[in-house]
């Protein structure tokens, strides 16, 4: 299997990993508890290694319990990825805010230390760039969890290409994640060339355009849980036109005789050795398919068709509140 160098580390991964989050939240109800570690399980034998989950996934941080206890046992060989920042009511749920403030981020990996049940985190990121604490700040409290060895590295998530370079500063940065797949390429402008000029990975979140590029979704195919719903790219006749180019990837996959969820993941996988990607899923047959992603390679007219259809992809990738959260 294919593997990828995390940054200027020594430490080698494969490219296509698990974002964990749904299995807990936010694309409806959370995935029943045994079926979710038996996924998990099963990522494992598929070679899956990096698994992707933060601090805010689930209520009370369902999701790092999640995976603690299915890693029990397990966890010498795994990649294990979360974040810290954004902060929640755990009585209502309701987020609160972002801190990033070196205090948040001593009591936040202590509870996902505690959560995950192991003595250290493989990668660390500030989920949100807070835009009351400086970077160096947040960035110099971090760097003293991987002296303490309870942190092997540490990352941004949705940060500008000046933050990126600030913070790299401070301590290096291994790795970057944003969206990122062929509706989604505004950070190839600022944040990529950052992340190349600093020696960071980018970790691709996701990359199937939140299952839409897997060309499964018709209209009413939505849980009334699901956030999307208050996607701008899947409102409307955004939706609609946004489908109508999902379907264009679907015809390129008929013609390779593969998913379109392959197409896809090779897509972003072929933008460069620095890029990771963590699509997630609650299914089987979807893992099998992602990581199926490997055997597919893409022809010079097929990346050209790809590449053309960002500029045709209509809506923001967030709401009004979520987008004043990123480019931090």
């Amino acid at each position: 299997m294919q593997k990828r160098k995390l940054g200027s580390t020594d430490i080698y991964i494969p490219p296509i990993g698990l974002g964990c989050m749904g299995l807990s939240e936010f694309y409806g109800p959370p995935t029943d508890k045994a079926l979710a570690i038996k996924l998990l399980h099963e990522a494992i034998e598929l070679g899956v290694k990096h698994f992707d989950t933060a601090e805010i996934y689930g209520f009370r941080s369902a999701n790092e319990m999640l995976l603690g206890d299915a890693f029990t046992g397990k966890r010498d060989d795994l990649f294990i990825a979360t974040k810290f920042g954004p902060t929640r009511d755990w009585e209502t749920g309701m987020r609160i805010g972002i801190d990033g403030s070196r205090r948040n981020c001593r009591r936040a990996v202590e509870g996902s230390l505690l959560r995950l049940k192991t003595d250290f985190i493989d990668l660390y990121y500030l989920h949100r760039v807070d835009p009351a604490t400086p970077i160096e700040e947040t960035v110099s409290a971090m760097a003293e969890l991987v002296t303490e060895g309870k942190v092997r590295a540490i990352g941004l998530s949705e940060a500008a290409g000046d933050t990126i370079r600030r913070a790299a500063e401070v301590h290096p940065i291994s790795a970057v994640q944003s969206e990122y797949s062929i509706f989604a390429r505004d950070i190839e402008t600022d944040v990529i060339p950052a992340c190349l000029e600093v020696g960071a990975s980018l970790t691709a979140y996701s990359p199937l355009g939140r299952g839409m590029l897997s060309g499964r979704f018709k209209n009413d195919s939505l849980d009334a849980e699901d956030w999307r719903k208050s996607n701008p790219r899947f409102q409307g006749n955004a939706y609609m036109a946004n489908l109508a180019l999902a379907d264009e990837i679907a015809a390129i996959a008929q013609n390779k005789e593969c998913a379109a969820a392959q197409v896809a993941l090779a897509w972003v996988m072929a933008q460069g050795e620095h890029v990771l990607t963590i699509p997630g899923t609650t299914r089987l047959e979807n893992l099998e398919t992602n990581v199926g992603s490997y055997d597919i390679l893409l022809e010079p007219n097929e990346l050209d068709a790809l590449n053309r259809l960002a500029q045709r992809v209509e809506g923001d990738r967030y709401d009004e509140l979520g987008m004043r959260t990123i480019y931090g």
